[in-house]
């Protein structure tokens, strides 16, 4: 039985990613903000388990899993959580500059490297499912961009030092997914929200899930995933 821990299962991708791998009898560690938040999770994913740290607080982390009893060996770490605030570089504050950083960037960095010693151990998995926004910054999306295209660095990082230990690592790219993150930037973005516009949550789980389940001998490292629309 695989052991995956999951960023973000509370919504949207992560929801769907979880569902799958709950389906075939994987065992889940969700990973949840709060105390509150954990029992939601338990609670929708019978037999899950759950980590508690505020994503927002990178620096926090390694203090409230030294708290804990993480596994002890780690098949896949699955970064799916992020935040997004549009903006234009002349309106958007420090604030709004860190907080984005903070949870799209600095925390899965943070979170990779508290876990390291379980993933080697179990030779595993690391996912970053970034963005679109990863490979293109647009106008507004300076701050989500600029966090996405960290992620990407890191990845990249994180392969060409890991791969002696046998860890593979993989960043995909969803284009614009019927999400609840979707729905608020369409607020922002000041558009009527068409969910029939925009790829399932559960088409980017089949493609995180389909480079989990690639042989030992390959490992898909980039992947990009568009609507058809």
């Amino acid at each position: 039985m695989a052991v995956h821990v999951i960023t973000g299962a509370g919504s949207g991708i992560g929801t769907a990613v979880a569902e799958r791998l709950a389906e075939r009898g994987d065992e889940l560690w969700l990973w949840a903000r709060d105390a509150g938040r954990a029992g939601q999770l338990r609670e929708r994913f019978p037999g899950a388990r759950t980590l508690v740290g505020d994503l927002d607080e990178p620096e926090r982390l390694s203090w409230a899993l030294g708290h804990q009893s993480p596994p002890d060996r780690v098949d896949s770490l699955l970064h799916i959580a992020g935040v997004v605030e549009l903006g234009g570089v002349g309106e958007l504050t420090p604030k709004v500059w860190q907080a984005t950083l903070a949870a799209n960037l600095v925390a899965p960095a943070e979170l990779t490297r508290l876990l390291l010693p379980q993933l080697r151990a179990a030779r595993g998995h690391v996912v970053f499912v970034n963005s679109g926004a990863g490979l293109h910054a647009s106008p507004r999306w300076g701050a989500y961009a600029a966090s996405k295209h960290g992620l990407r660095a890191l990845a990249d990082a994180l392969r060409g030092e890991e791969t002696r230990n046998g860890l593979r690592v993989t960043t995909v790219f969803p284009g614009r997914t019927d999400t609840p993150m979707q729905e608020k930037v369409h607020r922002q973005e000041g558009r009527e929200y068409d969910p029939e516009r925009w790829m399932t949550a559960e088409s980017v789980a089949t493609t995180v899930l389909t480079a989990l389940d690639l042989p030992r001998s390959a490992e898909i490292t980039d992947l990009s995933v568009r609507p058809t629309g």
